[in-house]
């Protein structure tokens, strides 16, 4: 890290990316759902967006503080457990069981390496990456970090567990109900 005339830290492109990844996650999933149209993909989205209403509610009942940042100031909301990492594991778990348990959308190519094997190969070591970013970044601490992957990680399969345990039939009547 560069400091420019203050203490306030010039962080590198792949670090300010990697405390970007709340804005990129986001459109690049919107982006997806809109390509996909699939009720399946806006399913997975409710429960990240459940995660992360989940995991906010828990932090206010732990109530442990974030560290202190290099300007000496501390984020006003709490820390435990990390609610970016909650949600990029939840992402990175529920792609991967969806990748191998679920059919593959017809938006999305027939390649089973490109629709089964690539995307968990690709997830996975990101959604690692950010995680371990909120340490680096000083917005959490190891144990914070580590109780938002457990989160997130059991988070992933129940909502995947009742995906496949019927409400995928109401997804498919919502999909034969739109229009081309």
């Amino acid at each position: 890290m560069a400091y420019e005339g203050s203490r306030t830290p010039r962080l590198s492109w792949w670090l300010y990316a990697l405390d970007k990844t709340n804005a990129i996650v986001t459109t690049l999933t919107a982006v997806f759902l809109a390509y996909t149209r699939s009720a399946g993909v806006a399913y997975f989205v409710a429960g990240a967006v459940l995660c992360s209403i989940t995991v906010k509610i828990l932090k206010r009942c732990v109530r442990q503080p974030r560290p202190v940042i290099v300007n000496g100031r501390r984020k006003k909301t709490y820390g435990m457990p990390s609610t970016h990492s909650a949600v990029i594991t939840f992402f990175a778990a529920y792609i991967t069981l969806a990748c191998m348990r679920l059919p593959i959308h017809p938006s999305l190519p027939a390649s089973p390496t490109l629709s089964r094997a690539l995307p968990p190969l690709v997830v996975v070591p990101l959604a690692s990456t950010i995680a371990v970013s909120r340490i680096w970044l000083g917005h959490h601490t190891w144990p914070q970090v580590v109780a938002g992957c457990a989160y997130g990680l059991l988070c992933a399969p129940v909502w995947f567990l009742l995906w496949t345990s019927g409400w995928n039939e109401y997804g498919r009547v919502v999909e034969d109900m739109m229009p081309l």
